[in-house]
């Protein structure tokens, strides 16, 4: 429970008076009780730390936090991942951050488990950051991830969301019809899709978009073949898009999962764009300098980091005030990758 600072503006951290006073007892109590302390009876320490969850209190590590209630500091979430695209995210909210005098500590989770999420923020909690950069969707939101929202501004990323977080998001679903509706402009009959993994929003909203284009144009829908980001991935599954006939146009989820498409589609002999046109998302670095360069829609990871740090910084100054959602539109990118139908 985070207390409203004299004369409004960012609130003030509950500290250990406020633990002592409402479990009623000493501030030494307190600390004798977060510290381990052997002689700190039973009862006694259950009131305790029934205070510290009602109040959200976290130990403070940092001297400067001690001395300004400040730590100038706003954390990220973000998967343990060697990924472009999340790279160049975590790049733009650096900078950003810093422009605005604030440092970053990032906090990587192992998976998309719950726990692990949870356990990531509850690092940078206790850090003491003053606001939370989600980059990693929210699958099952917990009791803990919900108290960790209400007790620290948190911006979210990708589109998922508890009740007390801001959203800022790339409109994934234009992405996928902006994809599809190139290919289908260009005479192909119907697009494939390779999809990132059905758990990421993303990747849900891609073919979302993906299909609802195809349905709109009367075309037929092929099965979805699911990669996890990987170019390895998108190597398997273009080995076998490669040897069914009929494929023509392949919407690829990810600009890396292009990359092994691509690449397995030239070791079947399948020429890009002459027999197969590729399209993927992301355009990071890389893609203008594939072979043939890469068709892609490039989503606008410095906007994101800028927007997604300008939102925390204004949630941080007013947590009261209500979440004001806000998408960021991509752009289709076209290049060699793609051509007419035969």
């Amino acid at each position: 429970m985070r207390k409203r600072a004299a004369g409004g503006g960012v609130p003030r951290e509950p500290g250990m008076a406020d633990v002592a006073r409402v479990a009623g007892v000493s501030a030494q109590t307190v600390s004798r009780t977060l510290s381990g302390h052997p002689n700190v009876q039973q009862k006694t320490r259950a009131k305790v730390l029934a205070a510290v969850e009602q109040l959200g209190y976290r130990k403070n590590n940092a001297a400067r936090t001690l001395s300004s209630g400040r730590s100038r500091t706003i954390g990220v979430v973000t998967l343990q991942t060697n990924s472009s695209s999340r790279t160049a995210l975590t790049f733009g909210i650096e900078g950003a951050a810093r422009a605005a005098g604030y440092a970053v500590s990032t906090a990587t989770a192992a998976s998309l488990d719950t726990h692990a999420i949870e356990e990531a923020m509850s690092r940078l909690a206790d850090q003491r950051v003053e606001g939370v950069i989600l980059a990693v969707p929210l699958i099952h939101v917990s009791r803990k991830i919900e108290q960790l929202t209400r007790s620290v501004p948190t911006i979210t990323i990708d589109g998922s969301r508890t009740p007390d977080t801001e959203v800022v998001a790339v409109d994934q679903t234009l992405a996928a019809r902006l994809a599809t509706r190139h290919l289908l402009e260009l005479g192909h009959e119907t697009v494939w899709h390779v999809s990132g993994p059905t758990e990421w929003l993303d990747a849900a909203s891609r073919c979302s978009g993906w299909r609802d284009t195809l349905e709109a144009a009367g075309a037929t829908v092929p099965p979805v073949l699911e990669g996890d980001w990987s170019p390895a991935s998108g190597y398997r599954n273009g080995l076998i898009l490669g040897k069914i006939p009929d494929v023509t146009a392949v919407f690829v989820a990810s600009d890396e999962m292009a990359f092994g498409v691509i690449r397995a589609l030239h070791e079947l002999g399948r020429r890009v764009p002459e027999d197969i046109s590729v399209v993927g998302v992301d355009d990071i670095a890389l893609a203008e300098y594939c072979s043939p360069s890469l068709t892609t829609v490039a989503q606008p990871f410095a906007e994101m980091g800028t927007l997604a740090v300008s939102h925390l910084l204004r949630h941080i100054a007013d947590p009261e005030a209500a979440p004001d959602p806000a998408s960021v539109e991509p752009a289709l990118i076209v290049r060699a990758s793609t051509a007419p139908a035969a």
